[in-house]
């Protein structure tokens, strides 16, 4: 019973399918898949949009929405209304079709990300053997759209919020991607279903996630970390640092532009928190093997949540990083100990299962000492010291 309800959304899949000629299987299954995953994860950022600022508001002790629906619930139908029925002002200096074409070219890829996800057991749309080189490859595209939009808005806050943008998410982007490169070592496969499958089985009732190594929990912080950069999430979000640039690259852009620059920032998210769930924590299976009852798919979208919910409460308790501080965290800190955690993972391998106290002890020993030794450099070159407040003469 456990498994028809795991699978039922497959089932449901192929009944739908079977009403139809043979031959139009191979076409209209991945359509359905579209449509499926074009009415969840828009539904998701609906709902988690009202809940980030519901959570906001309960951080800085004020009530949030709550006039619109039931408990404020219904406060992105408004807001969506809203932007549909907006003016859409465009600059008369401004390159139309570029300011036009930009926020389309940041969604499409953004979608794009989602067909090699495995959001459940047999539920991936392509299970490519190159998913995440995919994946990355394809969500690299939303630096050009980024720039599309500043350079085309003809407004230097525009172009000087792209150009943030664009250095913060390249820089950002080194250390997500070396902190993959370790679960790709330790699988040997490029596969985001492999990787699932990989730490699909359990000892003493315990799965075996990444996370659960040395290697794998500095790999996973620092996926987290350069998550929030590239999603341009608190405390990184400068791109768009409204006392400095006004709004960053999407200065220019009101009505429904300005919502689809929104959705993709949001989908983004939830897209790249779907790759750190597959690469670190398992993606769809359970943590503990008495809990493999619950379907596969409910463990992808808990977790999912989970990180959601991590990235609002920091968002509701840092403050905004100046640019330098940015940058010097991403090069002198996280590259630094994201090339170190690669070398820990080779360790880590080849000391073997036969060395598993001694290898937990040298790897976490060589990780906890690379941390302060970069993090003591980094807030050196700080120089931080007692704050004067002066008054203007």
């Amino acid at each position: 019973m456990f498994d028809k309800l795991d699978q039922i959304f497959v089932t449901a899949l192929h009944w739908l399918v079977g009403f139809l000629p043979e031959a139009w299987g191979p076409y209209v299954s991945p359509l359905i898949c579209i449509a499926f995953i074009l009415s969840v994860f828009p539904g998701l950022f609906a709902l988690v949009t009202v809940i980030e600022r519901k959570g906001l508001g309960r951080i800085q002790n004020r009530y949030g929405p709550n006039r619109v629906g039931p408990f404020g619930f219904l406060q992105f139908a408004a807001d969506g209304v809203k932007a549909l029925i907006k003016e859409d002002v465009v600059p008369r200096a401004a390159d139309k079709l570029v300011h036009f074409l930009a926020p389309v070219v940041l969604l499409i890829p953004v979608l794009l990300t989602y067909a090699v996800l495995p959001f459940g057991k047999n539920m991936v749309l392509a299970d490519y053997d190159a998913g995440l080189l995919f994946f990355l490859a394809v969500g690299g595209a939303v630096e050009v759209s980024v720039f599309m939009a500043g350079w085309s808005s003809h407004n230097k806050y525009s172009l000087l919020g792209a150009m943030r943008a664009i250095a913060q998410m390249l820089s950002y982007e080194i250390p997500l991607i070396l902190s993959a490169v370790t679960v790709v070592m330790m699988v040997g496969s490029l596969n985001l279903s492999e990787i699932v499958k990989h730490q699909d089985h359990y000892t003493f009732g315990l799965a075996h996630w990444h996370v659960f190594t040395p290697w794998g929990l500095a790999g996973f912080l620092l996926f987290i970390v350069a998550s929030l950069a590239e999603s341009n999430r608190t405390p990184f979000d400068l791109p768009e640092a409204e006392s400095e640039i006004i709004a960053g690259y999407f200065t220019e852009y009101s009505g429904f532009k300005f919502a689809l620059f929104f959705l993709g920032e949001y989908l983004g998210m939830f897209a790249i928190a779907g790759l750190g769930i597959t690469l670190f924590l398992g993606g769809w299976t359970a943590p503990f093997s008495c809990l493999t009852w619950i379907p596969s798919y409910v463990w992808f979208l808990g977790k999912l949540l989970g990180i959601v919910f991590v990235f609002i409460w920091i968002r509701g308790t840092l403050p905004r990083l100046r640019m330098d501080q940015l940058m010097n965290l991403a090069w002198k800190f996280m590259l630094p100990l994201a090339l170190l955690n690669i070398v820990v993972a080779g360790i880590w391998h080849y000391m073997g299962p036969d060395w598993q106290h001694m290898r937990w002890l040298v790897c976490s020993a060589i990780l906890a000492a690379a941390y302060a030794m970069l993090g003591l450099g980094l807030m050196q070159n700080q120089k931080l010291g007692k704050r004067v407040y002066k008054f203007a003469e």
